[in-house]
């Protein structure tokens, strides 16, 4: 058993080392420009970054139902929130008090797996409770299977699915035509049943945190580096950092790759920052992925198909495009399923909505038109500094890298952005991450 876990790490720290290796052979900087980099933020403390916004750290009580939990992250403008277990929230032990981070890539795994769930049973042994053929009760599960109705948008569980489906279906007898009708039945009632309906309004973000727990607690000390801060966020893909005070039970601040490119656009006319940022980003070998592996998905997909690349691609956002070259139209992120969870009213048919109607509506509703009308985007020849800025201003995770005739070549991510500022000096992990080093080595993070 020891080996087989030994052997996992080793392949968790090869996947890093991959991609940082890749990332240090591809800038091409000369050794003594990184060297000072990497010095540079070796001496700046941790306890020197901006606290978040209120000065506060937004977090969330394990016991919140999924529902509130995306109207906090929501409300609160943040793609993630530590949270604390009830049972140890007096605890001065960070490890006993904080169970994990919740984040959108987590609620949209959740969503996405129970649909299938749902959709499984429902069609194995619902039809009876519904009071449907064994033919429209296989419909009514391949819609959601197929992620084209709203059963999948709500990530129902199965005795909520049956439910809503029964009440649908067997209010009208034409049952060869009822599966869809079902469907948009729910649809319909998509906000009362995923406030009002069990057990989905009883599902809580710990039930989350043990099943799709891809954002780890990893903290660093106030006396720690934002070297370690850094390489946290870049080669060891984390997407977010708390801070903490031995002895403390409460984070003293919470450290995001966003607020890291937010820090460095204010560098900008300090010596090691312009001496890389000038620099096209084609010299730094970004994009550092090449044309064909870009995940994109075309305007007339359906949204829900678009949520499930970004699940099976471990990817936060996707550059919506047309036709085969791939012309970008817009971007779609993982934190836009808000709106369907939030904000259902806005959307008439779930297993019909295309990603462009869904971007559309979304940039109506909240007077964002350039949601669709103008994606992020630069050039290769653009220089480093204004992809910082362009992240920096408009608070976006990636940037498109573009063509002549505006079609997807590559794309850039905050990671990407951090990995180019600096380098792992040798044994920096084991001298220095601490009690960080196991926890890291045997989480399922993903980059997305």
């Amino acid at each position: 058993m020891a080996q087989v876990k030994d052997a996992y790490k080793s392949s968790k720290s090869a996947s890093y080392d991959d991609y940082f290796d890749m990332v240090q052979c591809r800038k091409k900087l000369p050794h003594s420009l990184q060297e000072t980099l990497t010095d540079a933020f070796a001496k700046i403390p941790v306890l020197s970054f901006p606290q978040v916004p209120g000065g506060k750290v937004i977090e969330i009580l394990a016991d919140t139902t999924i529902g509130d939990a995306v109207k906090i992250l929501s409300e609160s403008n943040i793609l993630s929130a530590p949270v604390i277990n009830p049972d140890q929230r007096n605890s001065m032990d960070w490890r006993e008090r904080y169970l994990g981070i919740i984040d959108y890539s987590a609620i949209v795994l959740w969503v996405l797996q129970n649909a299938e769930m749902a959709a499984a049973a429902l069609s194995a042994s619902l039809a009876a409770a519904a009071g449907v053929s064994a033919g429209a009760a296989g419909a009514i599960g391949a819609l959601a299977l197929g992620a084209t109705g709203p059963v999948a948008v709500a990530g129902l569980t199965v005795a909520a699915v049956g439910a809503a489906v029964a009440g649908g279906a067997a209010a009208d007898k034409g049952i060869g035509k009822d599966a869809p009708t079902a469907a948009n039945k729910l649809g319909e009632d998509f906000y009362k049943i995923i406030l009002q309906e069990e057990p989905f309004k009883s599902t809580t973000v710990r039930s989350i945190l043990k099943s799709y727990r891809w954002a780890p607690f990893i903290p660093v000390g106030k006396d720690s580096s934002m070297l370690s801060v850094m390489l946290l966020l870049s080669k060891y893909r984390l997407r977010n950092v708390p801070v903490i005070e031995t002895g403390s039970p409460s984070i003293k601040n919470f450290i995001t790759q966003s607020a890291v490119v937010q820090g460095l656009k204010q560098c900008k006319g300090r010596d090691w920052f312009d001496c890389i940022s000038t620099h096209p980003i084609s010299e730094l070998g970004l994009p550092f992925s090449p044309p064909d592996e870009v995940v994109s998905v075309q305007g007339n997909e359906l949204v829900l198909e678009a949520f499930k690349k970004m699940k099976e691609n471990g990817i936060g956002g996707l550059p919506i495009v047309e036709g085969p070259k791939r012309k970008i139209i817009g971007n779609l992120s993982i934190r836009d399923i808000r709106f369907l969870l939030l904000k259902p009213e806005l959307f008439a048919s779930f297993r019909e909505l295309s990603v462009k109607d869904f971007m559309s509506t979304i940039a109506s509703a909240t007077n964002d038109t350039g949601r669709i009308i103008t994606p992020i985007t630069c050039k290769p020849e653009s220089t480093f500094s204004s992809v910082i800025d362009a992240l920096a201003l408009k608070s976006v995770h990636r940037i498109y890298v573009v063509g002549e005739e505006n079609d997807v070549i590559g794309v850039i991510t905050l990671r990407d952005v951090i990995s180019c500022f600096v380098t792992e000096p040798p044994n920096f992990f084991d001298n220095y991450f601490g009690f960080a080093a196991q926890e890291m080595l045997s989480s399922t993070s993903r980059d997305i």
